[in-house]
C-alpha cells in the first residue's frame, strides 16, 4: 500500500526532479509534478503543471490536497540579489505557507553544501553548526533552511533539509571523491527523508558512501539514510588525470570548493 496519496515535486523537469519522478512512484498513488518548463507526457498517476512558483496564488493552489512537498525547484548557480528576492525566496515561502494553510505535514527541501561552503574541510562540519554560505546562492539555502525552522517551531510543519553536495552521474574531480552523491543515492536520501517516522526540523548532508568525508551526518541518524554507492571506485582514474590543488588555496580549504571563488554577482555582470 502506498505511503502517500499525493506528493508534490517542484523542479520536476530538472535532473534531480526527473530522478524522483521516475523512482518514487511506489510511494504514492498520485504525483503532482511542477516546473516552469514542459515535462513531457504525463504517465498514469501523474499531474503535470507548468507554472512559476513566484506567483503566489498559483503556487498556493498547487499545495492543496498534498501529503508532502518535495521542493527541488531552483538553479544551481550564483544568483543576483534581484533574482533571489523576486524568484527563489518567494517560491520557497509559498511552499511552506501552502503547507501551513492546506495541511501538508512535511517539506523535504533540496538545500546545498553551499549553505556552509566557507567551512574548512578539516573542521568536518556537522548538521548543527552555524551557516557559512560561500555565495548569494548559498545564502538562499540558509534563509530557506531557517524558514523551515520557523514553520516547524511555530506551526508544526516538519522540514528535512538535504544539503546536497555534488549530485552527478559520476564524480569528475578530486573534490567529488568526498562530495559525490549518485543519482540513486539521491533518491534513497529523499525517500528516507520522506519516510522517517519523525523528522521535526532536520538537516542531513547528501553524499554517497565515500571513504573521504568532509561533512558529518553523525547527528542525522534518525533520518535512516543508507547510501549504497561510492566514489571510491573512481578514485584511481581521477587522481591520475587531475593535478593536486594547492592545499592553501581557498577552493581546496573550504567545503564549497570553487563556489567560494565566485565574484559578487553585481561585479560579474
Amino acid at each position: 500500500m502506498p505511503e502517500f496519496t499525493r506528493i508534490l515535486i517542484t523542479g520536476a523537469a530538472g535532473s534531480l526532479g526527473t530522478e524522483l519522478r521516475q523512482n518514487l512512484k511506489h510511494l504514492t498513488t498520485h504525483m503532482r509534478l511542477v516546473d516552469r518548463v514542459e515535462m513531457g507526457e504525463a504517465a498514469e498517476g501523474e499531474e503535470l503543471i507548468v507554472m512559476d512558483l513566484s506567483d503566489r496564488e498559483a503556487a498556493l493552489e498547487i499545495t492543496k490536497d498534498v501529503d508532502i512537498i518535495l521542493h527541488f525547484a531552483g538553479v544551481p548557480r550564483e544568483q543576483s540579489f534581484n533574482e533571489i528576492m523576486t524568484d527563489t525566496l518567494p517560491a520557497a515561502y509559498h511552499m511552506y505557507e501552502g503547507a501551513r494553510l492546506y495541511g501538508a505535514k512535511r517539506v523535504v527541501y533540496a538545500s546545498s553544501i553551499h549553505a556552509v561552503g566557507m567551512a574548512d574541510v578539516e573542521s568536518l562540519p556537522d548538521t548543527e553548526g552555524r551557516h557559512r554560505p560561500d555565495t548569494f546562492y548559498g545564502m538562499t539555502k540558509c534563509f530557506i533552511e531557517d524558514l523551515g525552522s520557523l514553520y516547524w517551531d511555530k506551526w508544526g510543519i516538519e522540514s528535512v533539509n538535504l544539503r546536497i553536495c555534488s549530485c552527478f552521474p559520476e564524480p569528475a574531480d578530486r573534490r567529488m571523491l568526498w562530495s559525490w552523491l549518485s543519482f540513486a543515492d539521491c533518491v534513497r536520501l529523499t525517500e528516507a527523508a520522506m519516510l522517517a517516522p519523525r523528522a521535526g526540523y532536520s538537516v542531513i548532508y547528501g553524499t554517497s558512501d565515500n571513504a573521504r568525508a568532509c561533512v558529518s551526518n553523525a547527528k542525522a541518524g534518525h533520518i535512516g539514510y543508507r547510501p549504497k554507492d561510492s566514489a571510491d571506485s573512481y578514485a584511481e582514474a581521477i587522481l591520475a588525470k587531475t593535478e593536486r590543488e594547492d592545499p592553501n588555496a581557498r577552493v581546496a580549504k573550504v567545503v564549497g570548493g570553487w563556489f567560494s571563488n565566485y565574484p559578487h554577482p553585481d561585479d560579474a555582470a
